[in-house]
């Protein structure tokens, strides 16, 4: 009973967090600077695209290059938010939860590309040449509010142990007890050694990885979920009209499922869209300050450009996969609505022979690569707050907790990362809003610069 009323709490908390609070100051803020850029995410989406995979500045101040950086930002980004939590917000909220992720993401460019302004222009040099940066940095040195600065770090360091690690820890237990039969503690052992081995490393051995496996891991993902939708071609349509609509007047009951309101759709779309691709959370920043670049606006373009990648391309894929496989209240042989991946790989099954083992793999590769990088951003918060003192110690917990994970129940681990990503959102925000005249004003000198390079801006 008292397990009951702890997960009850944890969703009553969720619920506040992300319906009545969090939604309308992402939402905000992300208008607020859409507008003072004039539709910037609109004007230089192409341009941004474009910077993700051509520029490199080598010469530049900084760990690891641009493309490195975009791919540790999307290990962490595109990760298990990008199917399981796609799944779980369908479950929950009905369909039309993917059109409030889409809002969601859609001023949320504008915030990343602040954000990152902001990482890089306030970043520094710590006792061991590397680069230091992030929300923390921008709001003790830009802000001057280094209190909020240890707030957010602290936020941040809960939310790796959590968001960042049990989460994708337990699906990739999960989708490895699809694939062979065994226990969860396997896994879970297996993934703690591996992470331990990447983390000891640093920076530049995760910027590595994530360069490696996140293309292949995208790649693979995308091309069998539009083959799908190619073979479904007639339900793509009939896909989006449900998302739309069901956005503003809530879903019916069908099948297991139980139906969703309005507000239901609103929370758990806000929560795993920011889940997804973390605009506002102050979490990619960290990465994007380790970048080799000339300017501060040219690393923030190619930041911006990860919304785009994980909300409207990898998430959509996810949702519309889903509804044109009609796979949405389907019994399990628990007897339970299927949820999360299990969900997801039924909607694959159904097309593609095999096709549960395309997401099993996506989700080890998707989830594998979302806890190392988050392990970076953890790793930061803890020098921000103790010098390195205490990093090897960090490391040793963080690999615990992905241990810990595996063997997890899903109904704590979602409501539990949904409340530590939407703290460390706080204190972010007060940055962003604080900083934005500086922010601005290095934005419009950059875009002034780009009229100077005469560089081709894709529109």
């Amino acid at each position: 009973m008292t397990y009951k009323i702890f997960v009850w709490y944890l969703n009553q908390l969720d619920k506040w967090m992300w319906s009545y609070v969090l939604f309308f100051l992402l939402i905000g803020v992300g208008i607020f600077f859409t507008i003072r850029l004039k539709g910037m995410q609109f004007r230089y989406l192409g341009y941004s695209l474009k910077l993700a995979f051509t520029r490199s500045d080598q010469d530049a101040e900084g760990d690891i290059s641009q493309f490195q950086a975009l791919m540790t930002a999307l290990a962490a980004t595109i990760g298990i938010g990008s199917i399981a939590g796609v799944a779980t917000a369908i479950v929950a909220g009905g369909f039309g939860s993917v059109f409030w992720m889409w809002m969601i993401a859609l001023v949320g460019m504008a915030t990343k590309f602040i954000e990152a302004i902001l990482a890089v222009k306030y970043r520094e040099i710590d006792a061991n040449g590397r680069m230091c940066g992030g929300p923390m940095y921008y709001l003790a040195n830009g802000l001057q509010l280094k209190w909020l600065g240890v707030i957010f770090s602290i936020c941040c360091l809960l939310a790796t142990l959590c968001g960042g690690n049990l989460i994708q820890a337990h699906s990739i237990a999960i989708a490895c007890t699809e694939l062979i039969s065994c226990s969860v503690i396997w896994p879970g052992m297996i993934m703690a050694v591996l992470t331990a081995f990447v983390l000891f490393g640093g920076i530049k051995n995760i910027a590595k990885i994530s360069s490696l496996l996140v293309p292949i891991m995208a790649l693979l993902y995308i091309v069998s979920g539009l083959f799908i939708l190619c073979v479904r071609y007639d339900r793509i349509w009939e896909g989006f009209l449900t998302i739309i609509q069901t956005a503003f007047t809530g879903q019916a009951a069908v099948g297991g499922f139980l139906g969703a309101s309005v507000m239901m759709a609103i929370q758990l779309g806000a929560a795993r869209g920011i889940s997804s691709n973390e605009a506002g959370m102050g979490s990619a920043p960290i990465a994007a300050a380790a970048a080799k670049t000339d300017v501060p606006g040219r690393q923030a373009l190619i930041s911006m450009s990860g919304v785009f990648f994980s909300s409207f391309i990898v998430c959509t894929i996810t949702a519309l996969v889903i509804s044109v496989t009609d796979v949405l209240g389907t019994i399990g042989s628990n007897g339970k609505a299927l949820n999360g991946v299990a969900l997801v790989t039924q909607a694959f099954r159904s097309i593609i022979p095999g096709g549960e083992f395309i997401v099993i793999l996506g989700v080890i590769l998707f989830g594998y690569t979302t806890i190392i990088g988050w392990s970076y951003y953890g790793e930061k918060s803890m020098e921000f707050l103790f010098k390195g003192s205490l990093q090897k110690s960090y490391r040793i917990l963080f690999c615990f907790c992905v241990f810990l994970g595996s063997i997890m129940s899903i109904e704590i681990v979602w409501p539990l990362a949904d409340i530590m990503n939407g703290l460390m959102t706080f204190p972010n925000l007060i940055g962003l809003i604080g900083l934005s005249s500086i922010a601005c004003k290095e934005a419009q000198h950059f875009f002034q610069l780009l009229k100077q390079e005469k560089k081709p801006v894709l529109h």
